[in-house]
C-alpha cells in the first residue's frame, strides 16, 4: 500500500486522537510516521523523540509509528512510557528537532492518540492536514533508512524538578497522578521534596481503575478531597492521563477552577517580570482578566487549544499562560511548554511564601458566581454549525462578542461562551457573573440564544 486516508474525525484543531481499533488503527500509526517524517525533511528537518502514555494500546501504536518513521530516513529517539511533559523537556534538553508523544490525554481508556510538535513551533490545524495529505496521496520522501536509540531523561528531568523547588515551609500536600502517565515521577520527586506528602493512584495502569483521568471534572476529584481532609493537608494536586494538566483542591477540600490557579501563578510571574503579557483562554474567567492587571500584568484572550496557546506565546514573546482545562506555561524560566509537574513546584514554591491558608489565599480574590464547563452532546459537524448560528443571531441583534474561538457574550451581569470542542463531540458552554441572581439571568440568556439556533440544553 503506497498511500492510507485517515478518518477525518482523528484529525483535530491541535492534535490527532480517536476510538482504537475504530477511528484510529495501527495502519495509522505507521502512516503518520511515514507522512510526518516527510513532512520533516521538507522542511530539512532530521530526528524526532518519541514518547507514550500509559494506556494499553500506546506500545503497539508506539512500534509502528516509529517503523513509518524509519522508512523514511528519520532518526528516531524512544524515551519509552512517560508524561508529555517530560517529552517536550527531552526535545528541548537535547536539542533535537521534533516530537510525537503518543496519548489520549484525558480520554477514556479506548482513545489514543498523538500531540506533535516542532522545535520552533506547534503543529496544529493546517500542518495537521498537510501531514495527512501527504498521507492521502502517497507523497512520502524516498530515503534511506533512519536509525533508532534509546535515551533516558527522566533523572536529568527529576534533577531539574527538584533545582527549581524552593520549599520555605513545613507543608502537607496530597497528590493523584490518577493512574496516568505522571505517576512514577510523581513518586520519586514527592521523596525528595521537603514536607509530608501523601499519594493515591500513583501506580500507572490504562484501565484508570480509580476515576477517569481529567482533573477537571468535580466528580474524579472526591477521592483526593477526602485525602486532604483526612490527613489535614495544604492543599492537593490532581494531574490528567499524560500529566499536562492540574488541578488543585485546597485546605477545605474545595475545588479552585484552573484559571484562578493561574491568577495565582501570575502573581509569581510578574513579581520578577512586571508588566509581562499573559494569555489566558477564551474560557477564563473576567475575575483572572482583572486580577492580572491589578497585578501590572497584560491579560490576553487567546483560542482554547494547548498547541494554540503556545503558539500565541511565541508570537507575543509572553512568559506566561493558563487554560480552564488546565494547562499551564512558564516561559519565564523554562520552556514555554505545558507541565502539570513543574506547575506544582512553582505552586508549592509561591504558596510556602506566603503566611495565608490556601483558603483564605483565594478568597481574597475578587469572588463570582460561575458554572463548571458545561458539555452538551452534539456531533462532529453540528457543534461546529451551532457556533457559526449562534455568531448570526448575535450580529442580527447587533450584540457585541469576542468571536476568535466560538463566541464569548458579555453583558453588565455578567458573560457566557460556548464554543465546539476540538477533541470531543460535544458543544462547551461556560456562564459567570458577579451575584447568584445575576448567574440565573446569564443562564437564562444563554438558553434563550441556543434555543434560537434550534439547540435545546437541558437545565443546568
Amino acid at each position: 500500500m503506497d498511500s492510507h486516508t485517515f478518518n477525518n474525525t482523528i484529525l483535530r484543531e491541535y492534535d490527532i486522537r480517536g476510538i482504537v481499533n475504530k477511528d484510529l488503527n495501527l495502519i495509522d500509526a505507521f502512516f503518520l510516521g511515514k507522512s510526518f517524517a516527510t513532512f520533516l525533511k521538507r522542511k530539512k528537518y532530521k530526528n524526532v523523540v518519541i514518547g507514550y502514555d500509559g494506556r494499553h494500546s500506546s506500545p503497539k501504536i508506539h512500534k509502528e509509528l516509529i517503523k513509518g518513521l524509519l522508512s523514511q530516513g528519520i532518526d528516531v529517539y524512544k524515551i519509552g512510557l512517560v508524561p508529555t511533559p517530560l517529552l517536550y523537556f527531552s526535545m528541548y534538553m537535547k536539542k533535537l528537532d521534533s516530537g510525537i508523544m503518543i496519548t489520549g490525554s484525558h480520554n477514556p481508556p479506548n482513545y489514543n492518540g498523538f500531540k506533535m510538535l516542532l522545535k520552533n513551533k506547534s503543529i496544529v490545524g493546517e500542518d495537521i492536514l498537510d501531514i495527512a495529505k501527504i498521507s492521502s496521496k502517497g507523497e512520502f520522501s524516498k530515503n534511506k533508512k533512519g536509525k533508532q536509540r534509546k535515551i533516558s531523561i527522566s533523572n536529568n528531568y527529576l534533577f531539574f524538578l527538584i533545582n527549581s523547588a524552593n520549599i520555605k515551609k513545613n507543608i502537607k500536600v496530597a497528590w493523584d497522578p490518577g493512574n496516568g502517565a505522571s505517576g512514577k515521577i510523581i513518586s520519586e520527586l514527592t521523596k525528595k521534596l521537603s514536607g509530608k506528602h501523601y499519594l493515591i493512584n500513583e501506580k500507572i495502569d490504562g484501565n484508570f481503575p480509580a476515576h477517569h483521568p481529567d482533573p477537571t471534572v468535580p466528580k474524579n476529584l472526591k477521592q483526593l478531597i477526602k485525602l486532604v481532609k483526612k490527613k489535614k493537608c495544604d492543599f492537593g494536586f490532581a494531574f490528567d492521563g499524560d500529566g499536562d494538566r492540574l488541578g488543585v483542591v485546597d485546605d477545605r477540600g474545595k475545588i479552585i477552577f484552573a484559571d484562578k490557579i493561574v491568577a495565582f501563578l501570575a502573581k509569581g510571574v510578574l513579581l520578577e517580570k512586571p508588566n509581562s503579557k499573559i494569555i489566558l483562554d477564551i474560557k477564563s474567567s473576567q475575575i483572572v482578566f482583572n486580577e492580572i492587571k491589578k497585578l501590572k500584568g497584560r491579560p490576553i484572550f487567546w483560542k482554547t487549544g494547548h498547541s494554540l496557546i503556545k503558539k500565541k506565546m511565541k508570537e507575543t514573546k509572553a512568559f506566561f499562560a493558563g487554560e480552564m482545562s488546565g494547562h499551564i506555561f512558564f516561559a519565564d524560566k523554562y520552556y514555554g511548554f505545558d507541565d502539570a509537574i513543574y506547575a506544582s513546584i512553582r505552586f508549592l514554591n509561591l504558596y510556602s511564601d506566603s503566611n495565608k491558608s490556601l483558603s483564605n489565599i483565594f478568597n481574597d480574590m475578587e469572588q463570582s458566581f460561575s458554572t463548571p464547563e458545561l458539555r452538551f452532546n452534539s456531533t462532529d459537524n453540528e457543534k461546529f454549525i451551532i457556533v457559526e448560528k449562534l455568531k448570526k443571531v448575535l450580529k442580527k441583534d447587533k450584540k457585541k462578542f469576542i468571536g476568535i474561538d466560538g463566541v464569548r457574550y458579555s453583558t453588565k451581569e455578567g458573560w457566557w461562551l460556548v464554543r465546539a470542542s476540538n477533541t470531543q463531540n460535544i458543544i462547551v458552554a461556560r456562564c459567570e457573573a458577579y451575584s447568584k441572581e445575576n448567574l440565573k439571568k446569564i443562564k437564562s440568556n444563554l438558553k434563550k440564544n441556543l434555543k434560537k439556533c434550534s439547540f435545546e440544553v437541558p437545565n443546568f
